[in-house]
């Protein structure tokens, strides 16, 4: 499927992502195969800021191949954000702060090539408005599951078909193409209807109807239903004069190839235990456990007795905090008071982040305690770890349903009326994924989803065929533009 062709002419794409470091990591994946894939496509990547670029983000960009290059916009003050508002409220005011440097930016880019279209994360869609002023082509790369997606595309006729809060709904939330939902297990922002944040989040959905098309990280074998639902409502509600397109591209994970330093003290300790015989546990690159349930995953990691790997991260009440700063205390004074000590030797803790593509994918890693984000995910599924799933904000407890309800590849421990999971559920739902019998089933299925993965990645592979699809469509306009563009 690799376009050789050297006559073929470079065709230029921009791409703009959001302040969020799996955000943009996902977006600069999928560029970089795009590119490997389509070698006459050079991408320029846009960056919004807060403050500074993200180190993490740095780190990235220091291995993309010469096709791709970047920029970042002039940094919005975090100070000039609204301070009490939900980290997912302070990163749109900051990406639409951003949105005139933005098309300062484009229009830039306009005057030394040929731009043909524009990629935008979906939390920066304001972009796909200026796309049009340019008339360039629209896309909508979605770093979330197709089921995200139909739930995005469905909410502004959900928001008028439910009058009450979608947690107090008595019947389960049909999303097409989906497994149906409870209210509660609806996005951590969807939950108080008259929060700004839902109003910004119902306000980018309506824009969506925009794109061209949708880029989503996910493949057919794990959402065929929803890859269904989504091509059916593109082709019906379409606002644009061709009909919009929804392309699984995925799965689009960091291989941690480059960009993870090899021989961490982890891996080492790794290496030292027996095959499928650690837990790694880990909440992402943001997020944050209140100081009790911290308390109560240590407890429950001691008393269940098996192996751990733990990312720990410094207690916070605000479960996302750590996206917009992280804290600088040291994470493990926050441990309860004698519990590396009594685990020592059982079980590995590492502050703040760990190399996990190296992790998930080490002989000695059986299972995966995750938050849930999409990339994670991905990444569990990719490698094939049966996994613990704890949802945090976002998104995640619909992945969660989709992992543990749809795919079955996942247990999920029960939370108190205070939001707590436990010390002794969690030991138990560790104990199940480790050692019991839904566990050997739940790692039959992963490894099956794990193969299929593979499949949609190879050279005639679902996923490597929908991006080729995607390409043509973009060179089909591209060719229609210059002859457009010849004189009578």
């Amino acid at each position: 499927m690799n376009n050789r062709d050297p006559m073929a002419k470079t065709t230029h794409i921009a791409v703009v992502s959001i302040p969020v470091f799996s955000h943009q990591a996902s977006m600069v994946e999928f560029c970089k195969r795009l590119v490997h894939l389509h070698h006459h496509f050079h991408v320029t990547c846009i960056f919004p800021t807060i403050d500074a670029p993200l180190p993490a983000t740095l780190t990235l960009l220091k291995s993309l191949p010469s096709s791709i290059n970047y920029t970042f916009l002039p940094p919005i003050n975090k100070n000039d954000l609204p301070q009490d508002a939900p980290t997912v409220v302070q990163i749109q005011f900051a990406v639409s702060q951003s949105m005139p440097h933005f098309q300062q930016a484009l229009r830039s880019l306009l005057s030394t090539m040929s731009l043909a279209a524009l990629i935008a994360d979906p939390f920066a869609n304001e972009a796909l408005e200026i796309a049009k002023d340019f008339k360039l082509l629209s896309y909508i790369y979605f770093p979330f599951s197709a089921m995200t997606l139909s739930l995005f595309l469905h909410l502004p006729a959900l928001h008028h078909q439910v009058s009450c809060e979608y947690k107090d709904h008595k019947k389960p939330i049909k999303i097409p193409g989906c497994v149906p939902v409870q209210g509660h297990d609806l996005p951590q922002n969807f939950q108080d209807r008259s929060s700004l944040a839902y109003k910004l989040i119902l306000e980018r959905c309506k824009r969506l109807s925009l794109a061209h098309g949708f880029l989503v990280n996910s493949f057919s074998k794990v959402e065929e239903a929803s890859e269904r639902a989504l091509q059916e409502h593109t082709r019906a509600n379409s606002t644009n004069s061709n009909n919009s397109r929804v392309y699984l591209i995925g799965p689009i994970v960091q291989t941690g190839s480059s960009n993870e330093p090899k021989g961490s003290e982890c891996v080492e300790w790794l290496d030292n235990q027996k095959a499928n015989s650690v837990l790694y546990v880990s909440f992402g690159s943001g997020g944050t456990l209140s100081q009790e349930q911290m308390n109560e995953l240590a407890l429950g990691l001691e008393l269940n007795g098996e192996k751990f790997l733990w990312v720990v991260r410094a207690p916070c009440d605000s479960a996302d905090r750590a996206y917009i700063g992280a804290s600088s205390d040291d994470p493990l004074q926050f441990l309860p008071k004698g519990f590396l000590e009594r685990t020592k030797g059982r079980g590995f803790v590492v502050p703040s982040w760990a190399p996990q593509t190296q992790i998930l994918g080490h002989v000695s890693t059986a299972g995966f305690l995750t938050h849930c984000g999409w990339n994670s995910a991905l990444e569990s599924i990719v490698l094939g770890v049966p996994m613990v799933a704890w949802p945090l904000f976002a998104e995640q407890r619909m992945n969660a349903v989709l992992l543990s309800e749809d795919l079955k590849v996942a247990l999920r421990p029960k939370f108190n009326e205070d939001g707590i999971a436990e010390r002794e559920e969690i030991a138990t739902v560790i104990k199940g994924l480790m050692l019991g019998e839904e566990g050997d089933l739940i790692r039959g299925r992963i490894e099956k989803l794990r193969d299929a993965a593979t499949e949609a990645l190879d050279e005639h592979g679902s996923s490597t065929r929908a991006l080729h699809q995607f390409c043509t469509q973009i060179q089909s306009f591209v060719r229609q533009s210059y002859i457009n563009c010849l004189p009578l």
